[in-house]
């Protein structure tokens, strides 16, 4: 009783603003906080314009035609399917420019036959822009392939989307069972690349590309340790390769 009536003569002392002193104290540093959380995503912003003045004028500078001659128009050579992995820009880990490579990304480099966007950009690549060769990437260390082999509930629509993988990871289960985590992983990658190969082959504009023209579907894994880009092997035997194209003969 004694404790509580000091605290209240306190506060009559002190004015009725006394109590409400820390929660402004403590409310003024949670700004303060927001505040500079905000400035840190400003200035990462800010950082990527200043970078693209810096890359424009040096561009310039070193190739007086590249912009002119970018903005008549694109003609890829090479249809780039990948992982939406920032670590994983084809231009940059190709050594190519702006204009060289026509591309679709997504989560875990997923090819499916009923991807409207990624077949959209099928058509308008292989039927409009006549590239001379897809490329179906995946990467080391892919979240997507690591969640899938975890078997967990990654939530909304990645386990919606992720679907296909799980599929192939429940057709090899028998292989997977006697490899260590990072083989697993390694595995799941180049299996992802070649199904994605397979179900390429068998969208009627690349088989039609294929047979009049030569068009080629190539199946890549980069590795993010070294850099560098490893080739799948995904050849079929010429009789499932004659089947798939009869499929889709024209009549």
């Amino acid at each position: 009783m004694f404790l509580q009536r000091a605290a209240s003569q306190c506060l009559r002392k002190a004015g009725p603003c006394a109590a409400l002193r820390p929660f402004a104290a403590l409310q003024s540093s949670t700004q303060r906080s927001f505040a500079a959380a905000a400035r840190v995503r400003q200035s990462a912003f800010q950082q990527a314009l200043e970078s693209n003045k810096r890359w424009a004028s040096e561009t310039a500078q070193s190739d007086a035609k590249f912009f002119p001659t970018s903005a008549q128009g694109q003609s890829p050579a090479i249809l780039w399917i990948g992982c939406s992995d920032s670590r994983v820009p084809e231009t940059t880990v190709l050594g190519l420019k702006p204009g060289d490579v026509f591309t679709h990304r997504n989560i875990a480099n997923i090819v499916s036959p009923t991807d409207l966007s990624l077949l959209s950009v099928v058509e308008f690549s292989v039927a409009h822009l006549k590239v001379k060769h897809i490329v179906v990437c995946g990467h080391s260390k892919c979240g997507g392939v690591a969640g899938c082999l975890a078997n967990g509930k990654l939530g909304g629509s990645l386990d919606i989307w992720l679907q296909p993988l799980r599929a192939l990871r429940e057709k090899h289960d028998g292989e997977l069972k006697g490899m260590e985590v990072d083989g697993q992983k390694a595995f799941m990658s180049a299996a992802n690349v070649r199904q994605g190969v397979e179900v390429m082959k068998r969208i009627p504009t690349v088989i039609d590309a294929m047979k009049e023209r030569g068009l080629q579907v190539h199946g890549l894994v980069y590795d993010l340790a070294s850099g560098k880009l490893e080739d799948v092997d995904c050849d079929e035997k010429d009789d499932v390769a004659a089947l798939r194209e009869a499929a889709f003969e024209r009549k």
